[in-house]
């Protein structure tokens, strides 16, 4: 199902704050608070210096108007300090909306990565396909343009309406009635500037409504489209050995030119509607520098008026009118703003649904007395479906005792659902039912088939998930050694991407590393040392119960030597339209 433009609910606006209260009421509320009322002072004190401007715009050109040399001297003076104030209050204000803008993001930011690490949301994500696309670019972007875009746009909105305030008053005043007859009825409009200003922003509200919004649906599906592409460029970077071997040069250029056109097509319909919205939105800015003198011209040359009071009006129109205008001017930045506010709405639903999924229906995991054997009672594990419903049921009235120290292979055809039935046991499969007991305190490492090797030193490889600090220089070169990486071993503080430096038995055999540092408990290997060759193999299987004789050793494999490193044999074997298990 295409994911949704919009999300539907009962407030967009709960919505927006559901998103944003959290960082309000943080332990960080304290600071936030305090920048944010110091802003709001700034911009209270900018629209006071623009009252003040507007004033010595009056008093100015009536000074230019009578020639009054001492007045215009004097006024240029005053302009000077006024204007000096102005520029204090904006840069800081802006500094002061930058530094909010950085914290609030961090902060969401590191909630986000937060609740997508835990739960193993990430996972489950991947698997389910929840409605959501690259979380990678929802967090590092889209976190970015709400944070800026919900500041800078409630900010914006607080000023113009002080602003409005501010001078609707003035140019009431300013501007007098207007006076004509109708048939024979006079007619007077107090303050008939105020009404034209209101009307002329109405039209030009509503009519810049129906002309860009298009915009919104076609920014959030650039937003996704960019980063399809982006993505796609980052995994072929991370999978380059292979595409290279497969000479898939042809292929990946099709797959990139494609995301690239629909970028293409998708930019030329935004440039479209941009256009069309840049000819209102210019074209109404520029008829709104003339439409002040056109209304209250006449009331000038009538010598209602002077040539002061003319421009005063003139730019208390200006603000009033710029005010009411602030959703036709900041229409494009609200279109940005909503497309991206859909993306976030969209993951966090994603990942507070994947949250309470992973809470429900991660099956029951006890804690059995120490030292004591891993039960599995399996009511049903399946694969993934679609959205998050689970599809074929591959195992079934199913279980499973692993006793402590032996050591355990685990066959059967390839797609049987060996490796399936790890991440079970792991707890981290959502498709299925079980009862998985572990005995209390133990400590658990999966060894897969392709080792992930994080980017960075050689010493953070070799000791992840630990800490590069963990183990000492001493005990990171004995395990490199013991699985014949002894050459990496002056190569520790060496920061590069391991994985595209070591061959896939290399990688292997730098995960059996970890295993020796580390000294889990409980070691399922799934497929760990399929690179290497039968001499390799041999070594491996015979290091571990060297160095870990106490460990209880689970291992999937295809080769029949495996088999003899091994004190028992449990295989997956067909049973109707799923597997059963036969140890043997």
């Amino acid at each position: 199902m295409t994911e949704g433009l919009s999300i539907r609910s009962r407030s967009f606006i709960g919505q927006v704050w559901q998103l944003a209260a959290p960082y309000w009421r943080s332990d960080e509320k304290g600071r936030a608070w305090a920048l944010l009322a110091t802003i709001v002072v700034m911009t209270l004190g900018i629209v006071y210096m623009l009252v003040l401007l507007n004033d010595w715009n009056r008093e100015f050109f009536n000074a230019l108007e009578s020639k009054n040399s001492e007045d215009f001297f004097v006024l240029l003076v005053h302009f000077c300090f006024l204007a000096a104030v102005f520029i204090v209050l904006s840069i800081y204000r802006t500094y002061l909306q930058q530094m909010l803008e950085v914290r609030w993001r961090i902060w969401l930011s590191k909630q986000y990565l937060s609740e997508w690490l835990s739960h193993r949301v990430y996972y489950r994500l991947e698997l389910d396909h929840l409605g959501t696309d690259n979380p990678d670019q929802r967090i590092a972007e889209d976190v970015r343009l709400f944070t800026s875009g919900t500041l800078s746009l409630t900010l914006g909105l607080l000023r113009e309406t002080v602003t409005l305030v501010s001078f609707i008053a003035i140019l009431w005043t300013v501007s007098g009635p207007l006076a004509f007859t109708v048939s024979g009825t006079e007619v007077n409009i107090p303050g008939y500037m105020v009404w034209a200003a209101l009307l002329y922003a109405v039209v030009g509200s509503v009519v810049t409504f129906y002309v860009g919004r298009p915009l919104i649906a076609l920014n959030f599906q650039q937003e996704r489209f960019e980063a399809d592409f982006r993505f796609s460029l980052v995994r072929m970077r991370e999978y380059a050995e292979g595409v290279a071997l497969y000479r898939g040069e042809a292929a990946e250029h099709r797959g990139l030119l494609s995301r690239l056109e629909r970028i293409r097509e998708n930019w030329y319909a935004l440039m479209y509607y941009t256009k069309r919205l840049g000819a209102l939105t210019i074209g109404y800015s520029q008829v709104a520098v003339v439409f002040p003198y056109f209304v209250a011209g006449h009331r000038y040359f009538s010598g209602a008026v002077t040539l002061g009071g003319l421009t005063q009006i003139a730019n208390a129109f200006g603000q009033v009118q710029s005010s009411l205008s602030w959703f036709v001017d900041s229409y494009t930045s609200l279109a940005n703003w909503k497309a991206s506010v859909d993306r976030l709405l969209t993951f966090h639903h994603a990942v507070e649904r994947a949250t309470a999924d992973a809470q429900a229906k991660s099956g029951e995991r006890l804690a059995a007395p120490a030292g004591s054997s891993l039960q599995a009672d399996i009511a049903e594990l399946a694969l993934p479906g679609k959205e998050g419903v689970p599809g074929r049921v591959i195992l079934a009235g199913a279980s499973l005792e692993l006793k402590p120290h032996e050591k355990v292979l685990i066959t059967g055809p390839s797609g049987s659902g060996k490796s399936t039935l790890f991440r079970m046991l792991a707890g981290i499969w959502p498709f299925g039912r079980a009862r998985v007991c572990v005995p209390g305190g133990a400590r658990m490492m999966f060894l897969p088939q392709k080792p992930y090797i994080p980017i960075g030193t050689l010493r953070d490889a070799v000791t992840y998930p630990g800490t590069s600090g963990t183990f000492s220089d001493a005990e990171i070169a004995q395990a490199l050694k013991a699985v014949t990486l002894d050459t990496l071993a002056e190569r520790v503080d060496e920061e590069r991407n391991w994985s595209m430096t070591l061959s896939g038995g290399e990688q292997q055999r730098l995960a059996v590393a970890r295993a020796l540092l580390h000294r889990p408990d409980w070691l399922f290997l799934d497929e760990a040392t399929s690179a290497l060759d039968e001499a390799g193999e041999r070594q491996v299987y015979e290091l571990l119960r060297e160095r870990l004789p106490e460990a209880t050793i689970v291992s999937i494999a295809h080769r029949p030597a495996v088999a003899g490193y091994h004190d028992r044999r449990i295989t997956l074997v067909p049973n109707g339209e799923g597997m059963a298990l036969q140890t043997g």
